[in-house]
């Protein structure tokens, strides 16, 4: 039985477990709530569980992650406001809403910045990556770790995306998020921002021609159900970030961030690994479903948006590009 229930102005609850020891005293147990708008199937969501399973085990059941998925609790851009003020303690978000909150990190969605997977791990594992999840701080936002997240490729309706100039007169669902609407301008397409969940209603009414995203996404969102082209032209690889609210955070002991941290850091590479064999399964799955998967000329979109490179000269985020270019 639970006694003595109270909500912390952190986004986390304290419970007080009435019969939780042998010796008859209570114990206490902080219960983090994370909202996210992924599925339940996804890659993300499962490395989040066991995030959660191994800060159980950390902490001898002290302190529980309580996951509320599929939207639950509002957009990313909401949940990071939530996480804001307190009302929420953590939740997941893609680099591309958190620039609106934290500019740095622009940084990572620009297309064709990074020459491959490699080179983008090598940079967020570096002083590059470990500076961005600190640079929301002054925003109450404190980033924990980055999941893979793939790369992002065109999907449409009615005609595939082979070249930039396949682009003009489509409408393409976009992430709200400045960089990722300029990358569509400049392929020549019209990009249109919407949330996430409303995504699937908003292809099957043709209110748009169609989005980018990651494969395993494609088919858990069950967007392939609608779009029967899928281009990897590769874009972009903007990953996910796990955030945690100052307050929630400064509230912890040593201790409890301790394990917090090393519970994220292991799911990392649960993540990974689950990431490469779903986004290979998601590849089969869609294209088994009627999509037809296209191999465009990478290069020709790579030329088309080299001028956004240079529009951030003498920018922090400028900066931060020339030193990613560099990085090994």
């Amino acid at each position: 039985m639970l006694v003595g229930v109270g909500v912390a102005t952190s986004g986390f609850v304290l419970f007080e477990r009435a019969r939780g020891r042998d010796d008859g005293r209570a114990q206490r147990r902080l219960v983090l709530k994370l909202g996210h708008g992924l599925d339940t199937g996804h890659p993300v969501h499962e490395a989040m569980q066991f995030l959660a399973d191994r800060l159980a085990e950390k902490s001898a059941g002290g302190m529980v992650i309580e996951i509320f998925p599929n939207g639950q609790l509002g957009s990313e851009t909401e949940c990071i406001e939530q996480v804001q003020r307190g009302a929420l303690a953590m939740t997941k978000s893609s680099t591309a809403p958190l620039e609106g909150f934290v500019p740095e990190m622009a940084v990572v969605g620009i297309p064709y910045l990074f020459r491959d997977g490699e080179h983008l791990w090598r940079v967020l594992e570096g002083p590059i990556g470990r500076g961005l999840l600190r640079a929301g701080e002054g925003q109450g936002l404190r980033g924990l770790c980055y999941y893979d997240a793939g790369s992002r490729s065109f999907y449409t309706i009615d005609r595939p995306v082979l070249s930039p100039d396949d682009l003009s007169g489509l409408k393409i669902r976009v992430q709200p998020s400045r960089t990722a609407l300029e990358t569509v301008e400049a392929l020549g397409g019209s990009p249109t921002p919407i949330p996430f969940g409303e995504l699937y209603t908003a292809l099957a009414q043709r209110l748009v021609d169609g989005a980018e995203n990651n494969p395993p996404s494609v088919l858990t969102s069950r967007h392939a159900e609608v779009c029967k082209h899928y281009a990897l032209d590769e874009h972009s690889a903007v990953p996910d970030v796990l955030l945690i609210g100052t307050r929630a955070w400064e509230a912890l002991s040593p201790i409890q961030r301790r394990w917090l941290q090393e519970a994220a850091d292991e799911s990392v590479a649960y993540q990974r690994e689950l990431w490469a064999r779903a986004t290979a399964e998601a590849l089969a799955e869609i294209e088994r479903q009627g999509v037809t998967i296209h191999r465009p000329d990478r290069s020709l979109f790579a030329s088309r948006v080299e001028p956004m490179h240079r529009e951030y000269l003498g920018t922090a985020v400028g900066d931060l590009i020339e030193q990613i270019k560099q990085a090994e």
